[in-house]
């Protein structure tokens, strides 16, 4: 089997960012501050500082984390890619959790640089007020399997919102009902419940009335169609035209992220072998949990390229 049949990469998404990312890359590779400087002319403000310097408050912000995710992780790859050394396999798919999703895009030569930090921050823009309107947020619920969670999800009135791995759901809805779902979880064994630092009860039906708009804006986007499949995260299958990913971005906004369905289709595809590539290790844990056989690797700054040149040459 060759290389690019057993690798996959991973983009990850909101939840991943640390002031400081990005900056040592964009220090030591011209690709990576390209990135960074092309980014900033497209979204017309100096997004590189907010990644390097902060303040965190404002980085955090939904409409700015967004496209900082995406661009840091963007500027990963590419530097990467200038490496001295092949450090990086290629790859037969490329997969996304929410906003990496569009990253995974990008890498996929599906959707610019430009366009796809523009549309992360009008994405971030439109979640942000929805969850103004109707103010909901998001709950991760540990040691419970997935039948247990739907039925607490259907006595509370919330919506399972992430698969993220065996034992490791996450629900969305109104805060009083997420409330009322932890105390469900618990009587029904569940081991810890994690809130999350969100401005809304993302990919639940609380998204709702941002869709007409945001469709309006998918609608005006350039998209081409992948040079590597891209699983999508709401059926957890490859994404190989323009019209699936238009209808697959708008969807993903108010329904389930199927991020283990996704890892176990590359997986039962050959894939055993998953970069990490952006800011945080938390898909490379996901994996792992998924199936503990996975091999996974991290992407994220200077050094952990420099681990993979070195282990590329031990090899």
């Amino acid at each position: 089997m060759s290389d690019a049949s057993r690798t996959a990469y991973l983009f990850p998404g909101q939840g991943s960012q640390s002031v400081g990312m990005g900056l040592d890359l964009y220090d030591r590779y011209p690709s990576a501050r390209e990135t960074f400087d092309e980014a900033d002319a497209s979204l017309g403000f100096p997004l590189s500082h907010l990644c390097f310097e902060g303040p965190e408050a404002e980085l955090t912000r939904t409409d700015n984390v967004q496209p900082a995710i995406l661009v840091t992780s963007i500027a990963c790859l590419r530097a990467v890619h200038q490496s001295s050394d092949r450090t990086l396999p290629p790859a037969c798919f490329f997969a996304g959790h929410s906003l990496g999703e569009y990253s995974a895009l990008v890498a996929a030569n599906a959707l610019s640089l430009s366009d796809a930090v523009s549309l992360v921050r009008e994405r971030g823009r439109l979640m942000y007020e929805a969850g103004e309107k109707k103010q909901g947020s998001m709950l991760a619920i540990i040691g419970l399997e997935r039948a247990a969670v739907e039925t607490v999800c259907q006595m509370s009135g919330t919506e399972v919102s992430n698969m993220n791995c065996p034992g490791q759901i996450v629900i969305s809805g109104a805060v009083d009902a997420l409330y009322e779902a932890g105390s469900l979880a618990k009587t029904k064994g569940a081991r810890r419940l994690i809130p999350l630092k969100v401005s809304g009860a993302f990919h639940s039906s609380l998204m709702e009335p941002i869709i007409d708009e945001f469709s309006e804006v998918i609608s005006n986007v350039t998209f081409h169609p992948p040079q590597i499949p891209v699983v999508a995260n709401v059926t957890a299958r490859p994404l190989t035209n323009v019209d699936s990913i238009r209808q697959e971005l708008v969807s993903q906004l108010r329904h389930c992220i199927q991020w283990q369905p996704s890892i176990e289709y590359m997986a039962q595809n050959g894939v055993s072998v998953f970069y990490e590539i952006g800011p945080g290790r938390v898909l490379s844990s996901l994996v792992r949990r998924i199936d503990p056989g996975l091999q996974t690797f991290n992407v994220s700054d200077f050094e952990s390229i420099s681990e993979l040149g070195n282990l590329a040459n031990y090899s």
